[in-house]
Parts: C-alpha cells; sequence; structure tokens
C-alpha cells in the first residue's frame, strides 16, 4: 500500500513484512523506516492537514504516527486495537480528527486519531464530513453491491473530489460508475471492460472525472474517464 502528503513531496509505502517507510520522490531517497508489525500492511493515509499518517495492518491494528518538519520525521501516536480481523479500507475525516476503517470480517470502525481510541457512540459520527471515501462498508455505498454478493467481491472504491461518483474495483474484473451517494440497494451503474483478472484498486484523479484502476493477475494500469 501507498499514500501521498497532501502537500509536501513525500509518500509513505507499506510492506508485507510488516515495515514501512517514508521516501522523498524529488530525491528518491528513504526518509524513516519503521518495524511496527510482523504482517503486512494493506491500506494507508495522511490525514488532510498532512500532520498525521495512519497505516492498517493484518495484525488487526491501525498505527498513527505524527508528520513533522515537511513530513520528514514521524513519531509515533499510539496504535488502534479494536478490530477482529486485519484491516482492509481506512478514511479521514474532513477535519483531520478521526478514522473510519473496515476490516476483513466486515465491520465498520470509528477512532478518535489524536489518542487512538475507539468512537464506542456511532450515532456521533453520523454527521462527519469524510475527505475521502476508500471504506467499500458504510450507509452511503450500500448500492456497490450486487445481489447476492458476498464481503469480498468488491475490492475497492474511490468517491471523486466533488462528491458526484463513486468507483468500484471487483473480483470479476468490472470497473463500475455509480453515483455518489449510493444509498440505495441495486444502484443503477455503468460497467467498463479492460482487466482480465480482478481489479484491486481504483483512484480519482483531482477533476473527478479520471480516474485509474489496477490489475491483480493482469498487471495492468487503465486509466478511465467519465464522459
Amino acid at each position: 500500500c501507498c499514500a501521498f502528503h497532501p502537500t509536501e513531496n513525500v509518500a509513505v509505502f507499506g510492506t508485507v513484512c510488516g515495515r514501512w517507510f517514508a521516501m522523498d520522490l524529488d530525491t528518491r531517497e528513504n526518509i524513516t523506516l519503521h518495524n511496527d508489525s510482523k504482517e503486512q500492511f494493506d491500506c494507508a493515509a495522511f490525514s488532510p492537514d498532512g500532520t498525521l499518517m495512519a497505516i492498517g495492518s493484518h495484525d488487526n491494528g491501525i498505527y498513527v504516527y505524527k508528520a513533522t518538519e515537511n513530513a520528514r520525521r514521524f513519531t509515533k501516536v499510539g496504535k488502534c486495537i479494536g478490530h477482529t480481523s486485519f484491516v482492509t479500507h481506512l478514511d479521514w475525516s474532513a477535519d483531520s480528527a478521526y478514522l473510519m476503517s473496515n476490516s476483513g470480517d466486515y465491520e465498520i470502525l470509528y477512532w478518535t486519531a489524536n489518542n487512538c481510541k475507539q468512537c464506542i457512540d456511532v450515532q456521533s459520527m453520523r454527521d462527519v464530513t469524510w475527505a475521502t471515501h476508500t471504506c467499500v462498508l458504510g450507509y452511503s455505498v450500500i448500492g456497490i453491491w450486487p445481489e447476492g454478493a458476498d464481503g469480498t467481491d468488491i475490492n475497492s472504491c474511490d468517491r471523486s473530489p466533488d462528491h458526484q461518483f463513486i468507483a468500484t474495483a471487483d473480483d470479476f474484473g468490472k470497473v463500475k460508475i455509480f453515483n455518489y451517494p449510493s444509498y440505495t440497494p441495486k444502484a443503477a451503474f455503468k460497467a467498463g471492460n479492460g482487466h482480465s483478472s480482478h481489479v484491486t484498486r481504483a483512484r480519482f484523479f483531482p477533476d473527478s472525472r479520471t480516474f485509474l484502476t489496477t490489475g491483480g493477475q493482469d498487471t495492468s494500469i487503465l486509466q478511465w474517464k467519465i464522459v
């Protein structure tokens, strides 16, 4: 997994062996290396204000770091503990205060980022504005799930920056576009073909009309445009 800092030319990369490192994208030099877990990392994201970074692990935890000195220094804040399976997706709130996460056993949990505490009062989260929406589980993405699907059929989703669309990548080689939010079960969509294997990721460009998808066994990267 990888995550890009919102203002600095720095990216964080998670590995399959439980290590993550930050790289200066101008010089290609490693800034820091951390050994947090013995299991792979699956998702990572910087907070919208760039002061925090969260990375989700197969050990069921989310590690939160404070990024300082223009994202050249990372100090561990703590570990979010509460999931009973590996962490698959995570998103930041627009004010950089909260995290939302999904896991392999289809949980949706919420966290206070500055102390890594779980938000037990889920109702208090209903009016939170999320900076991104990559979590495949949630009320606003009910409609992306086809009838009879299990929790592993959709591998990735991403909401467009203008909040109008959500793109999905699934196990059947399909790339789909839905209106966002997608509250209605079996919501209408437009589908695209191009991958010859399961699709692992979908991510929008800032223009909200162009996005990329990555393939699994076909190891391809495809660019799509909504017209």
